[in-house]
């Protein structure tokens, strides 16, 4: 592997595409597996979809919800420290204090839990004859930028609908992420406009890797995920996608191929702060 500046320069990525059922364990038991199976494949930094352990939906967040640490990131803890990789858990309901969230969950190959994101921005929407979904009818919003550090990059973390503000991937690049992971259940109205253009657009706007997983498609769920799990270079270009059926992508992270395009197009010492400014309000 090479070197860029003391770190690895080079890394796998592997993101699940993980065929969602209404059983839970039956979840946890083939993400496991499928875990094990990009690990194998010399994957450093694996990824769940979102809600990996639940069907997706307002009328399922009660019923599966867990506390942190619970059942499915004990899981998830474990099967980071067998594999010894980083592993970003897609998101499962939590439950906190009488409240829900949508929420991503990170272990490092020691087992430890690095980061916990809070969906921030909640998925209400209404597209009139397509689609109409209100997650704020149960879940509520996280409050702060979720990044961790890893001996390849610094990662920032999003949960599908947060890909839609440019504003949190500007200020995870500002914090120095070079990789932004997007755990995300587009549906097949938005799916097919706005999927792969919003992970391009934030991954040429930032000069980043960007990732985002979805779960397989499911016809028969009330909820039908797009599916096609994708990663995008820094110069907007796809380098791995999936289908719609359950499977797991590979792509290789070249940070010095993200430090030549920043050389390239030097966008972030062009910035006009004197005339606009993105600035995070929390930490």
């Amino acid at each position: 592997m090479q070197q860029l500046k003391g770190v690895m320069a080079n890394f796998r990525i592997a993101l699940i595409q993980l065929q969602v059922s209404a059983a839970k364990t039956n979840n946890l038991d083939q993400a496991t597996k499928l875990v094990k199976t990009a690990a194998a494949q010399e994957a450093k930094l694996v990824v769940l979809p979102e809600c990996f352990n639940s069907p997706y939906g307002t009328q399922y967040f009660p019923e599966y919800a867990e506390k942190i640490p619970g059942e499915s990131t004990q899981k998830l803890s474990e099967i980071a420290k067998e594999c010894n990789i980083y592993l970003i858990g897609g998101s499962i309901p939590e439950e906190d204090a009488g409240k829900l969230y949508n929420t991503c969950t990170v272990f490092g190959p020691d087992g430890a839990m690095l980061a916990k994101h809070r969906k921030i921005h909640l998925f209400d929407i209404n597209v009139p004859g397509k689609i109409r979904f209100q997650e704020s009818e149960t879940l509520s919003p996280g409050n702060s930028f979720s990044v961790f550090d890893t001996p390849y990059c610094k990662i920032g973390l999003g949960i599908c609908y947060d890909i839609r503000f440019a504003e949190l991937a500007q200020i995870y690049a500002q914090k120095g992420c070079q990789l932004l992971v997007y755990p995300g259940a587009f549906n097949l109205t938005t799916g097919p406009a706005h999927w792969e253009l919003l992970q391009r657009g934030r991954a040429v706007d930032n000069q980043v890797y960007v990732a985002a997983v979805s779960p397989a498609r499911d016809e028969k769920a009330s909820y039908v995920a797009w599916g096609h799990s994708t990663v995008v270079n820094p110069w907007g270009e796809v380098i791995a996608k999936a289908g719609t059926e359950e499977m797991v992508i590979y792509a290789d992270i070249d940070l010095k191929k993200l430090a030549e395009i920043r050389q390239q197009i030097p966008i972030f010492s062009q910035k006009r702060s004197d005339l606009y400014t993105v600035q995070a309000k929390t930490t």
